[in-house]
């Protein structure tokens, strides 16, 4: 009697269970009017599901106590978020945390203190709208008297792409420091954004736009996920699923460890397949490792330090390796160049930061130049096809690869103990663990792979985990003091957070006046504001400028705040450098790294009407330092840096010097802060530069690259040889020089190998014959149509390459 009664209760439980399913099911809601809420409290009761059920819409649990207003496929066990209204600020679980649809037309999330972290921006209007969830997993605000969408939440992706959602222009795939999305040039990319660098690793950045199977004759910029599993855009990108066809549910998502992977999933088990990627080889994602870190697929992916590096923080793999030594020292008193030996590495090489390039050279000039260049980290060394020399200069994106025919070889001092190395025949090449090489499995949390655990690693990763939850503690607390002194937008919160934590910081309007004595001492002014010289808390000499002629003043906080996320991170030898900011209502100002010697005009021109003039003429060695400095700063911004980065200005008023005579080039980035167009590259709207310096392409409303940067160059690399404005020279009839008769002059010379009288008079013949004619040529060819003239990287390599000529003159007077 016992048995038979517990199956009783049994039944009706069952019976019970399935009425409340039942009834949950008969009540979830497709569309919703104003007024509709619900609670974090009620979940996982869903906010709105599709009508075919594909989707639910609603919260997702993003931590013990953190829930984030997302979508996912309902038949999905892990139920992974396909869109999130607040990925980057959860609200709190424990609460009055709620999304509502308020009566005035606007979604909003609102955290249990009543701030809202999130909206739609669509409230204040009249008309009658509701919101509802799409069998295409679109969340629409619509207009029910014309079924009109005025907001939708695939104009906004975070990670994911679901099938039939457009990807355009003005949209991209964010994930950590990696994303998706279309160039400037059309060309669909990802992108390694990190804390020191940023960089392009797909399409293989070494290789053309074409050579790659892409066009950027592709102004329509598209991409889309079909039903049948085919990805494509207007680039010729394409990816196809292993699974292809109609009837399954797939997504597309940019993940944590830089890949773009297409999902198709399994409807009887809930779970999901891997059916397309993007990036066969992992490694070739960029900044897995860290600086100096090597990363290596066999067959999980782990990172490991080269000879001679410890790792920098074994929770997190990202923040790479440093040196037990002091190499690529260049200050005084460092070890001299024979105090310096390698360490050879097979099957190994770190992609970019070559500090120039050298072809049909031996190995022994090759080793010799890396040696003796302070700068020099390591070497790369190719005979395919002849000698081929990559001396690093910074060490970022290594990996090892078995079927990889490059060698590198570490710079070391001779007294590091080589016989501490281990190569283990199991890794294809990779170093195995000793006192000085450190390797150490990739984490789970970051790559998305099942970790390795024995005992001692359970105690290790149980205290590691505590330590990260105290800094989180702390983090927020500073979050929380911080955001009681002065409001900051939400969806700012993880780039401002970046910002507190380095250097680079944002001011208040009243410590720049009060550093300024309220804009007093004037430094300089030019067409996108006056910059003053200042003094900081501390004693740090600045330099402020204050935006005031570009279109910058009318723009909100959070945009121009997340333009100086990125500018922010731009660091290079011969860059001002940018410590900060101050943006509140109409004053918008920045901080530069004070530099006191300045700028290239005030020593390299006579000027007439009482200009102010240094007394002493610019020696040729210091000319040719600026030369190769600017270059190698405009090549960083070009190629190393982000692409959008055009200066879009480059002439000497923008070239400030050092007191050693090194080259800093100031007001980068600029032409990013100007009001454009879209959300994707650099579209701008009016035209940008001083005459005199502007490319042909401006006059003629041609699409705007680089290449403005290259003919801007160029006219400046011919002052430095001339002494004088190009734009002052004149015909013996007293007539303005044109651009074709400039390179009629320019072409003669080169033929006639007359250099000297073109060089600066006032040098008086101390000048170096060979560099100058270099100068010339490169002039010239910067001067050509767009599509002819050279690279930065290509002209700062071409400078490099003369740059330990003999300094004695061949001519004298």
């Amino acid at each position: 009697m016992v048995g038979l009664f517990d199956i009783g209760i049994l039944v009706v439980q069952l019976s019970l269970a399935c009425l409340l399913l039942c009834s949950s099911a008969s009540t979830a809601q497709h569309t919703l009017g104003a007024g509709s809420s619900l609670s974090v409290e009620d979940q996982p009761r869903p906010f709105l599901v599709s009508p075919d059920g594909t989707f639910s819409c609603g919260f997702l649990q993003a931590g013990d106590n953190a829930f984030t207003f997302s979508i996912w496929f309902t038949a999905d066990r892990s139920s992974t978020a396909v869109w999130s209204a607040n990925r980057d600020a959860p609200v709190n679980g424990r609460g009055s945390s709620r999304v509502t649809f308020r009566r005035d037309g606007e979604l909003a999330l609102a955290d249990a203190n009543g701030t809202t972290v999130w909206s739609t921006k669509t409230g204040g209007s009249k008309k009658s709208l509701a919101v509802s969830l799409r069998d295409t997993g679109n969340l629409v605000i619509t207009d029910t008297s014309t079924g009109r969408a005025t907001w939708q939440s695939f104009d906004w992706p975070t990670d994911t792409l679901l099938p039939s959602q457009p990807f355009t222009k003005n949209t991209k795939l964010v994930a950590g420091y990696y994303s998706l999305y279309f160039d400037n040039d059309n060309v669909l990319r990802m992108l390694y954004d990190g804390p020191e660098i940023a960089s392009i690793y797909w399409p293989y950045p070494g290789v053309s736009v074409f050579n790659n199977g892409r066009t950027n004759y592709n102004s329509s910029r598209i991409a889309i996920l079909d039903d049948t599993g085919v990805f494509q855009s207007s680039d010729q990108a394409k990816g196809e699923a292993s699974d292809l066809g109609l009837g399954i549910k797939r997504r597309l998502t940019m993940e944590q460890d830089g890949n773009v992977r297409m999902y198709s999933l399994n409807a009887s088990t809930g779970g999901w397949a891997v059916t397309w990627l993007a990036l066969k080889v992992p490694c070739q994602a960029h900044g897995l490792c860290g600086r100096n870190g090597l990363c290596e697929y066999q067959p999980s992916l782990r990172c490991s330090c080269p000879p001679g590096y410890v790792i920098n923080d074994s929770r997190d793999w990202r923040k790479g390796c440093k040196p037990t030594f002091a190499v690529g020292n260049c200050s005084r008193g460092a070890p001299p160049p024979e105090r310096y030996k390698f360490i050879k590495v097979p099957h190994t090489d770190f992609y970019g930061f070559d500090l120039w390039y050298n072809e049909s050279v031996t190995f022994k000039q090759c080793r010799d130049m890396c040696r003796n260049m302070c700068q020099c980290t390591a070497f790369s060394y190719r005979i395919n096809g002849g000698g081929k020399c990559y001396p690093k200069g910074t060490l970022f994106n290594g990996f090892t690869a078995a079927n990889f025919d490059g060698i590198i070889y570490f710079k070391v001092p001779q007294d590091f103990n080589a016989s501490a190395l281990q190569v283990s025949s199991q890794s294809a090449g990779g170093l195995m663990c000793s006192p000085n090489v450190t390797v150490v499995n990739v984490s789970a949390d970051v790559y998305g792979m099942a970790p390795r655990s024995s005992g001692k690693w359970t105690y290790l990763f149980a205290f590691a985990g505590v330590l990260g939850l105290l800094d989180l503690l702390f983090i927020a607390t500073g979050w929380w003091f911080l955001s009681s002194k002065q409001s900051i937008p939400s969806s700012l919160e993880a780039g401002y957070r970046m910002l507190m934590t380095s250097q680079f910081r944002r001011f208040t309007y009243r410590e720049l006046r009060d550093a300024t004595g309220n804009f007093k001492e004037e430094l300089g002014r030019g067409g996108s504001g006056v910059v003053y010289r200042g003094v900081l808390d501390g004693g740090k000499v600045v330099a402020v400028k204050r935006l005031e002629a570009i279109d910058v003043t009318t723009r909100g906080d959070e945009e121009f705040w997340a333009e100086m996320t990125v500018l922010g991170r731009i660091n290079h030898i011969n860059l001002v450098r940018i410590w900060g900011f101050c943006s509140e209502r109409k004053h918008k100002l920045l901080v530069y790294e004070y530099v006191d010697n300045q700028s290239l005009d005030r020593h390299l021109f006579e000027e007439a009407g009482g200009g102010k003039t240094t007394t002493t003429t610019l020696a040729w060695s210091d000319r040719y330092k600026i030369a190769l400095g600017t270059a190698r700063g405009l090549a960083y911004l070009h190629h190393e840096c982000l692409e959008w980065v055009i200066h879009c200005d480059v002439k000497p008023e923008n070239i400030l010097l050092t007191r050693e005579f090194d080259a800093k080039i100031a007001d980068f980035g600029l032409a990013k802060l100007s009001k454009r167009d879209g959300a994707a590259g650099v579209e701008l709207t009016h035209m940008r530069g001083t005459s005199g310096y502007m490319a042909p392409e401006w006059a003629l409303n041609l699409p705007i690259n680089a290449k403005v940067d290259v003919y801007s160059f160029g006219i400046v690399l011919l002052e430095i040889v001339v002494g004088g404005r190009i734009a002052d020279q004149r015909t013996e009839a007293g007539e303005r020089l044109q651009l074709p008769q400039i390179t009629q002059v320019l072409r003669h010379v080169v033929d006639s190998g007359d250099v000297m009288s073109l060089v600066d008079a006032r040098l008086q013949g101390q000048f170096n014959p060979r560099q100058a004619m270099e100068m010339v040529r490169i002039s010239l060819a910067c001067m050509e149509d767009r599509s002819s003239r050279p690279t930065m990287d290509d002209i700062a390599k071409s400078l490099t390459a003369f740059d330990d000529e003999d300094e004695h003159p061949a001519y004298h007077s």
